[in-house]
């Protein structure tokens, strides 16, 4: 009994993960939008379609604009996102990582409707969170590793990844590609964006916007006061749930990634009531035509 435990603690211990099985050879750009309303305008836009399957997550291939691809949904939030993503890199020739949805704005700059092209990603709830004393919160100076201000309670932190053969390193930003980038400002004018939903039109036009941070957590933020914080702190445009977990796998595997956005709603900073049950689909719309757009012009 005692040699048959140690054999499988050697097995699984000392030999190799299986790689799991490659659906299709073929490289493709990766094109992820965390729900369905994202990604039907990218998906309809898809020829030659072949579904897959794999964990529960359904994968698409075909071409978009001239360019193979394979679509899926990476579910909403940091977690989902991240699993799903590694198992398309697991299964599919992943040449690109795009990322295409809604997201909420915290530049005071932007409007509903923009379409924003952040050039690195942090998670931004990646915290301690500090012990109250008389004299305020304090957290034991070996707990810090950053020196982002706190928000109440909540002390930013960096994290600790490892990549390839590297040692592990501390990382705040998660850079998208700057070939791709490169792409993303020269179409930037090219794509046509809506102004109107239903009976429900902007007050500005939308545009795209390439350049600054986003920032990503396992949290829908609607909250005035972390906004504006979060404009400070990490210079924010804009906020999600899940481009900065895809830039963590990506950046780790060593995949080239980019995120569109387009604003759906102002995370707490409109007058009235949040706004992304009524411009979602006008955001996720023009999310797709930048997309579109984008992944014509790539070489």
């Amino acid at each position: 009994m005692r040699l048959l435990t140690a054999l499988a603690i050697f097995l699984f211990t000392v030999l190799p993960a299986a790689a799991a099985e490659r659906f299709d050879d073929a490289p493709r750009i990766a094109v992820i939008s965390a729900f369905p309303p994202e990604l039907t305008v990218l998906a309809a836009s898809t020829k030659d379609q072949k579904r897959y399957t794999a964990a529960g997550v359904t994968f698409t291939t075909g071409e978009l604009e001239g360019k193979p691809v394979v679509l899926f949904l990476s579910g909403v939030s940091m977690v989902n996102a991240a699993m799903t993503t590694q198992l398309a890199l697991d299964r599919f020739n992943v040449t690109r990582i795009v990322f295409s949805g809604i997201a909420g704005g915290v530049d005071e700059s932007l409007d509903i409707g923009d379409v924003i092209v952040a050039d690195q990603w942090s998670q931004n709830l990646e915290t301690a969170f500090a012990r109250e004393t008389e004299k305020g919160f304090e957290l034991s100076a070996s707990m810090r590793n950053d020196n982002l201000p706190a928000f109440g309670m909540m002390i930013p932190r960096s994290i600790m990844i490892a990549r390839g053969d590297s040692p592990p390193e501390r990382r705040r930003w998660f850079p998208v590609d700057p070939a791709m980038l490169e792409t993303a400002r020269a179409i930037a004018t090219t794509a046509p964006l809506a102004r109107c939903v239903a009976n429900q039109c902007l007050v500005h036009a939308p545009k795209v916007v390439v350049g600054g941070n986003g920032i990503s957590a396992p949290v829908f933020l609607d909250n005035a006061a972390y906004r504006k914080y979060a404009r400070a702190t990490f210079q924010a445009r804009v906020v999600d749930m899940e481009s900065a977990a895809v830039a963590h796998v990506a950046y780790a595997n060593g995949a080239p990634f980019i995120a569109f956005r387009s604003l759906s709603d102002l995370a707490g900073g409109g007058d009235g009531a949040n706004e992304m049950h009524t411009f979602l689909q006008l955001a996720s719309d023009n999310s797709a035509s930048v997309v579109k757009a984008f992944v014509k012009a790539l070489p």
